[in-house]
């Protein structure tokens, strides 16, 4: 019975497989972020029943989901200290699948990766909610826009990826509405193109990390170098630095908030989430997005992390029913000059 074990550094990702004995089956194989559909492919060929990522490697385990495989995730008591860029390195994370399999966390595809711990996501929004209101006040966070005024802002996380983000830049194209794209930079360095498009049609491009990570779990230096090399990356790309960012699951500490005080970016949340990643059903996501929107809203959205079918088909209908209650799409841009 084989383990696998996925890892992330600044070029990619390695898989590595072990046997049920606890010997390599292969030579660690190396894919890069445009290349996921043949590592899935690898794993399916393998017959692998638990593939193991660690909690920085927050944009892989809905794509794999999404093509049957089972995902686990590697918590840092398990495991040895990582680098400063970069997972723990694949055959680490096979050999604890490997030597207990029971002391890991299977993911959830309706809960993701933060499967099991979501207390710890709500007690720590908790925590930092006084310091998360001195940044809003500061205008160094928006979480929605003038609740006086029917606009509203759309945003996309965790692409770009090949066939989903292109769908959805074709619907709002045909609408004429303007989105903000959290790009993941490990994605935007496999697709510049991408990138490309969204500023050509007039989208707004952010930062969203470099790997998806739990930003609780980094230490300081590496949060920065996720944010830096993102920006690089999409300034690479686009002649230009993200202004915007948004932290993977809204996760943040109060420390993580002082961490972020000498970034110059502005930290985008959300009120309106769907939760289309759980791919609840066209009809489910539209008509959550109808229900909870109001005047200053943002809604999350995804176009990368998984199968986001779903959010293509439901965008029409998102779009439409809010024209119809005479709402104003707008880039968040403008709720973050314009304040809260």
């Amino acid at each position: 019975m084989p383990y696998a074990g996925v890892s992330w550094s600044g070029d990619g990702y390695r898989l590595a497989v072990l046997d049920d004995t606890g010997e390599p089956v292969a030579a660690p194989a190396w894919f890069n972020a445009a290349d996921v559909d043949a590592m899935i492919d690898r794993l399916h060929t393998i017959g692998a029943p638990a593939v193991v990522v660690d909690s920085t490697n927050g944009i892989l385990d809905g794509r794999m989901m999404a093509a049957g495989l089972v995902v686990y995730r590697a918590d840092p008591h398990l495991l040895p200290p990582r680098p400063d860029f970069g997972s723990v390195p694949a055959d680490v994370l096979a050999r604890a699948a490997w030597r207990d399999l029971g002391s890991l966390v299977r993911l959830d595809p309706t809960r993701g990766t933060q499967t099991g711990r979501e207390h710890v996501l709500r007690r720590d929004e908790q925590a930092s909610a006084a310091a998360l209101a001195a940044m809003v006040d500061k205008h160094r966070c928006v979480t929605h826009g003038d609740r006086g005024r029917p606009t509203l802002a759309l945003t996309f996380d965790d692409g770009p990826a090949p066939g989903y983000t292109a769908q959805i830049l074709d619907v709002l194209r045909r609408f004429q509405v303007p989105a903000v794209f959290f790009c993941v930079g490990m994605n935007a360095a496999a697709h510049p193109d991408l990138l490309h498009r969204m500023i050509d049609e007039g989208h707004t491009v952010g930062n969203h990390t470099w790997s998806h990570p739990f930003l609780p779990e980094l230490a300081r230096h590496q949060l920065l170098e996720q944010l830096e090399r993102t920006n690089e990356t999409i300034e690479k790309a686009t002649g230009a630095a993200p202004r915007l960012f948004r932290p993977p699951y809204g996760s943040r500490t109060p420390e993580v908030l002082e961490w972020l005080r000498p970034v110059d970016s502005t930290m985008v949340l959300w009120d309106v989430e769907p939760v289309d990643w759980a791919m609840p059903g066209t009809e489910i996501i539209a008509e959550r997005v109808l229900d909870t929107t109001r005047n200053g809203s943002i809604v999350l959205l995804h176009d990368g992390g998984g199968d986001r079918s779903q959010v293509v088909a439901a965008l029409p209908r998102i779009i439409e029913g809010l024209l119809e209650r005479s709402f104003r799409f707008v880039a968040a841009d403008e709720f973050v000059t314009g304040g809260r």
